[in-house]
């Protein structure tokens, strides 16, 4: 039977790591069986942080060695546009909903006790519906959004902190028109990122995390336009009150720190900057039968500039297929 401990899903004592290479070379029906024998947590997984509130109160740590399937959807809801000052722009009818599902491939190896190294992919399929009173903001599409690929990321553990470094980039893979609000962004985006968690006990059951990036944007396609560099914090701070259920406060906050630029850029977003914030709570829970990993997360928009206003709702599972390794 599989044991809960501090909050983590550990293995069953009869699995062992030769044992699951071989189910993860066998059909899909022995992937299930990997699963049952596979049962720790996937804190720290990541399918891009690029969207705010995509991340939580594990922004900063680590997932434990394995493969992950991971699984993130997200809806989004805004019914106002703010300007550079914060004022409410005058758009009559405003209602822009987004559905969104990433899927994704997290693998993490560790190298001694530290450090450890992660890579993912990820892959977002996405419904846009946007009403106003106004053509070039009215839209509904579907389709893949732009993928995510993160070839690196670093971090090691202590006795009460981690921390973590890596680098991502967003390919423009989704649909795109350049004068109309779309599914893809149109441009490329490499991200650097670095943060970490403190933990209040040895156990790790209070903690606080922060992850920093720093977004580097590069020019729409088919238009002459870039998007300024963006700053964006993401994280928060939460406590295991019970056996694996989390629960917690998650916040983000995002500055635009350089001039969007471009001779087709409208007049009415030069020297506009982007800002934002958002908190809300977060709930986690871990089921070792499966074994999964479940966190919920809801985070409300504020003191917003230079963009729209509204909430997002995130759901996350993440599943360890196999190739873990023993607990530290």
């Amino acid at each position: 039977m599989s044991r809960v401990r501090q909050g983590q899903v550990w293995q069953r004592p009869g699995c062992r790591l030769r044992e699951q290479l071989v189910k993860c070379g066998a059909r899909g029906a022995m992937l299930m069986l990997a699963l049952l024998c596979a049962a720790r947590p996937a804190y720290g997984q990541e399918l891009g942080n690029k969207l705010l509130g995509a991340i939580g109160i594990n922004a900063g740590t680590q997932p434990e060695p394995g493969l992950y399937l991971l699984d993130r959807l997200v809806f989004y809801h805004a019914g106002t546009l703010r300007d550079r000052h914060g004022e409410r722009l005058p758009v009559q009818s405003l209602d822009i909903d987004v559905a969104a599902a990433v899927f994704g491939l997290s693998f993490t190896t560790r190298f001694g006790d530290n450090p450890y190294f992660t890579a993912a992919v990820g892959a977002p399929l996405a419904h846009v519906a946007t009403n106003a009173d106004h053509p070039q903001i009215a839209v509904d599409a579907s389709g893949f959004g732009d993928f995510f690929v993160q070839p690196l990321k670093l971090g090691a553990r202590f006795e009460h902190f981690d921390v973590v470094a890596s680098y991502t980039f967003y390919v423009p893979s989704g649909r795109f028109e350049p004068r109309r609000l779309s599914i893809g962004r149109g441009y490329w985006t490499h991200q650097f990122s670095i943060g970490g968690a403190f933990y209040a006990d040895l156990k790790r059951t209070r903690r606080a995390s922060l992850l920093a990036s720093y977004d580097i944007n590069g020019r729409k396609r088919g238009i002459d336009v870039t998007r300024g560099n963006l700053f964006q914090v993401q994280g928060g701070a939460g406590a295991n009150l019970v056996g694996p259920l989390d629960v917690g406060l998650a916040g983000f906050a995002l500055w635009q720190v350089t001039e969007n630029r471009g001779s087709d850029l409208p007049d009415i977003v030069r020297g506009a900057r982007t800002r934002a914030f958002g908190l809300g709570p977060e709930i986690g829970i871990t089921i070792p039968a499966i074994p999964a990993r479940f966190e919920l997360r809801s985070e409300w928009e504020f003191g917003v500039r230079s963009r729209q206003e509204g909430w997002i709702l995130v759901a996350s599972v993440s599943l360890l297929s196999c190739c873990a390794m023993p607990p530290r």
